[in-house]
């Protein structure tokens, strides 16, 4: 056996009976001829040379059926991912636009975090409001998510911002959390469920009879189509996540279907995104799986 970053090496003894490899020849000693002085009837050299490489034309014969069977199993399974992979790529929206970090979080401001954690993928958004005045000038959301970041960071003693995203009521949408945009970045949004899903945050309190703004509700969903896309989740389906522990409305391990655009109350004991964004929920579901061109009925359920 190979060691491990090791080199295969062979112990003294006898060589083993047959290596499968080698087609030397070992001429018969003398002694082994007889002792009346005649010699038994000999083979032909090339007969011998076969004889000797059967054992090895035999392996290499074995190799190719079985390297056959793999390229066999390998075209057999192509088509059907070239398939899923098309499938999912012809319901990709496109990306909004996306104001990075660095237009709020100025060096005053941040801190030393460790490096971003992530998952596989993305399969579902969770909702939120940020529970902050309505009636702030669109110009003025870098400062406020600033705030949330360091009221995240400080006196919770978050290692950053917990939203993957913010949407400010003017549908401009920014980079919360680090870890790259396009990439599934685990969250701190959803107790219990950060794992393969997406925080997105409306700059706002959105309790009943508040007015949600239509650039957010669009922004919303055209960020949740392109997020969704990248791996080929309708946002009108349910999927199924696990607990991760046992502070949500979901003891650790278990497993539950949510609709893959989900307010933070449907995982966790809360109110928000309030009730009025949460009535606004399906329209975005809709609205979205316009933007990835889906124009079948809903799914039932569904396990990316």
């Amino acid at each position: 056996m190979v060691p491990p970053g090791g080199t295969a090496h062979i112990a003294d003894g006898p060589e083993p009976a047959d290596s499968g490899a080698m087609c030397a020849l070992r001429p018969a000693s003398r002694a082994a001829r007889g002792g009346r002085g005649r010699f038994p009837a000999r083979i032909p050299g090339p007969f011998l040379v076969l004889l000797g490489c059967l054992p090895g034309l035999a392996a290499v014969a074995a190799l190719g059926l079985c390297a056959g069977g793999v390229e066999h199993a390998a075209r057999a399974t192509t088509p059907a991912r070239t398939a899923d992979a098309r499938a999912a790529a012809a319901h990709r929206a496109p990306r909004p636009p996306i104001v990075p970090r660095s237009a709020w979080l100025d060096a005053l401001a941040r801190h030393a975090q460790p490096p971003p954690r992530y998952d596989d993928k993305v399969v579902a958004v969770f909702v939120h409001h940020t529970d902050s005045p309505n009636g702030y000038d669109c110009a003025d959301a870098p400062r406020i998510i600033r705030y949330l970041y360091a009221g995240q960071t400080g006196a919770r003693d978050w290692d950053d911002i917990g939203y993957n995203f913010l949407v400010d009521r003017c549908g401009t949408i920014y980079e919360g959390r680090a870890g790259g945009v396009d990439r599934p970045v685990t969250g701190a949004h959803t107790q219990g469920f950060n794992h393969r899903t997406a925080g997105i945050a409306a700059l706002g309190t959105f309790t009943s009879g508040i007015p949600v703004p239509r650039a957010m509700v669009d922004a919303i969903a055209a960020l949740t189509a392109w997020k969704l896309g990248l791996s080929g989740v309708d946002p009108r389906a349910d999927v199924r996540l696990t607990s991760s522990n046992s502070h949500s409305r979901y003891a650790a391990g278990v497993t539950v279907a949510f609709p893959a655009l989900s307010g933070h109350r449907d995982a966790y004991m809360t109110s928000c995104p309030g009730a009025a964004l949460t009535a606004r929920l399906p329209e975005i579901r809709r609205a979205a799986a316009r933007l990835q061109g889906r124009t079948a009925a809903r799914a039932l359920t569904g396990t990316p």
